[in-house]
Order: C-alpha cells, then sequence, then structure tokens
C-alpha cells in the first residue's frame, strides 16, 4: 500500500486533488465535491489534535479490531461504504476553502512524515507511523476515485 509520507504518494495525491473543479462530479455516492474535500479533512483533523470523535463502545470496539486492517492494507475499499457519523456531511460546502484547507492538512500532516509515534486514534487504537499514511492514501484515493481522478 502507498502511504502518504511517500513523496512521490504525496505528490501523485496534491496533483489528483488539482484536477478536480467546482463542478466534477460523482461516481458513486451522495456527496458532492465540496462535501467529499470537507468530509477528507477529518481523519487528518484527528492525529493532528484539531479535533477527535467519540470513543466505541465495548461492542463497537470488538467490531473495529476485525475492520482495523482494512483501512491500511492493500485491497481498495468497496463503493458506498459507511462513515462515521462525525465524518457525514449533509450540508453545502466552499468547494475552493475546503480544497484549500485539505491541502493545507495533507502538507502539514506529510511533514511529520519522520515523527516516531502518534496519539492513539479514539476510536481505532494505535497506529504504527506507516500505517497512519497508509490509511490516509487509502482514503483519500478511495474519495478520489470516486470523482474519476
Amino acid at each position: 500500500m502507498k502511504s502518504i509520507f511517500e513523496a512521490d504518494a504525496y505528490q501523485e495525491l496534491v496533483n489528483r486533488l488539482d484536477k478536480l473543479t467546482s463542478n466534477t462530479q460523482r461516481t458513486w455516492g451522495s456527496m458532492d465535491v465540496a462535501q467529499m474535500l470537507h468530509h477528507c479533512q477529518k481523519p487528518f483533523e484527528i492525529p493532528l489534535e484539531r479535533t477527535t470523535i467519540k470513543k466505541p463502545n465495548l461492542l463497537m470496539k470488538i467490531l473495529i479490531k476485525g475492520f482495523k486492517p482494512l483501512l491500511y492494507n492493500d485491497k481498495p475499499w468497496k463503493k458506498n461504504l459507511r462513515s462515521a457519523k462525525e465524518f457525514v456531511v449533509t450540508e453545502p460546502k466552499d468547494f475552493d476553502k475546503e480544497k484549500q484547507y485539505l491541502l493545507d492538512l495533507m502538507a502539514e500532516y506529510y511533514a511529520e512524515r519522520d515523527r516516531d509515534s502518534w496519539k492513539p486514534h479514539p476510536g481505532f487504537g494505535y497506529f504504527t507511523n506507516a500505517q497512519w499514511g497508509q490509511m490516509q492514501y487509502k482514503h483519500l484515493d478511495h474519495h478520489l476515485r470516486q470523482f474519476g481522478v
């Protein structure tokens, strides 16, 4: 799996984001392009400690344990997966503002590529640095494919 912490993969994601316009149409799902950009900011805001999510209950922790490796393995995610309720975006968003903020978050995150450790994710627990990088790449790749770039 590629990692956002790899220079080539990071630049690839930036280039793909640059291909998006406010009129880019989705090929699946319900978010428009600006909402998708807002949604993609959330997984960066958690490790950068800009936001958090509610910790799961015991039943969800058990389910998450089996799901966690799917976040960073080589297998692409299926279309129309359900999102955590904290990441669902239904209100209108400003495309240019959302795109720039996502690029800023990505740059800040990429600058942390040599970091030895991260705080545990509130929902998934500990990830290695490699897993954090792979997970971020995989999530962005999923949504960029959703919009054909």
